[in-house]
């Protein structure tokens, strides 16, 4: 087979229109990873900004690149079997527009959703965060259209941007422990709030590094007694509440430790806890 046959038969080859799409495809994918290895070497070389704000671009940008790849794809797709021109197809936008349109309410309302909410930096790749008062995780990707979210059960939760209609974030600079205990009514509140008090001085010995300091590197809300929440909880006692001011990342890890030394606390000094009382009234006789 010489030289001229070869050609013949790579340009019959080339011709097919299967082959077309199947080397576009190729192209396309190599053209993904080849930018999304520029895109993560550029940001383990940058430190501009911090770390989770890189992440979250990072995250966008892959999204945006892989949306634009596959459009592109599709395109190509298109002109190569029905031999669909792109200009024609942008020339007849608006009749285009009206038809997709109704299609693709849903696809719009995520894409503008999830600029927002970027925008207005309601959260970022690595922030613990509770979406619509019911799905609680780790946000492991942040892409165009969806945030995909890493619950503690391990489940990897997708939800459309344009599905959120709330967002608890817990990484946004500082938290609060709150914590709380309800103790008897034949408690002394006097004794509670001595024994309480000393607690909160442990409290700030052995927790004091999770709480958020000032340019000075003093606290600048520690482990306090807030004083009584309630008298009355629930009708079953007097409840008493601990709260100080944490760095967002160690809020978990702080409010774990403060319950077990108030659960400590309250069985060294074998204080009665509340207890649920339920009152059962008879029927009258005459009834």
């Amino acid at each position: 087979m010489n030289l001229k046959n070869v050609l013949e038969f790579l340009n019959t080859m080339f011709d097919n229109n299967i082959v077309k799409i199947m080397l576009a495809g190729i192209i396309v994918l190599f053209v993904i990873f080849f930018f999304r290895r520029i895109i993560n070497s550029f940001f383990k070389r940058t430190n501009f900004i911090d770390e989770k704000k890189e992440k979250t671009i990072q995250s966008m940008l892959n999204s945006v690149l892989r949306y634009v790849a596959t459009i592109w794809f599709i395109f190509y797709v298109l002109n190569v079997l029905f031999d669909v021109r792109i200009g024609s197809m942008l020339a007849g936008a608006g009749v285009l527009g009206i038809v997709i349109g109704f299609g693709a309410q849903s696809l719009v309302k995520d894409l503008f959703a999830g600029i927002f909410l970027l925008y207005e930096k309601q959260l970022q790749q690595g922030d613990w965060v509770k979406v619509n008062g019911s799905f609680e995780g780790l946000v492991e990707e942040i892409g165009f259209r969806v945030i995909k979210i890493r619950q503690w059960s391990g489940i990897l939760l997708t939800i459309s941007s344009g599905q959120i209609q709330t967002i608890e974030n817990y990484n946004i600079d500082q938290m609060r422990v709150i914590e709380s205990v309800t103790v008897s009514f034949y408690e002394d509140p006097k004794k509670m709030f001595a024994i309480l008090e000393d607690m909160c001085v442990r409290l700030n010995e052995e927790l004091g590094q999770y709480l958020k300091k000032d340019l000075t590197g003093k606290a600048i809300e520690p482990f306090t007694l807030f004083g009584l929440g309630s008298l009355n909880d629930n009708y079953r006692g007097y409840k008493y509440t601990v709260t100080g001011l944490c760095e967002d990342l160690a809020y978990f890890k702080a409010a774990k430790e403060v319950r077990r030394i108030l659960a400590e606390t309250m069985f060294e000094h074998e204080i009665k806890m509340a207890e649920q009382h339920i009152e059962m009234r008879g029927l009258h006789p005459n009834e």
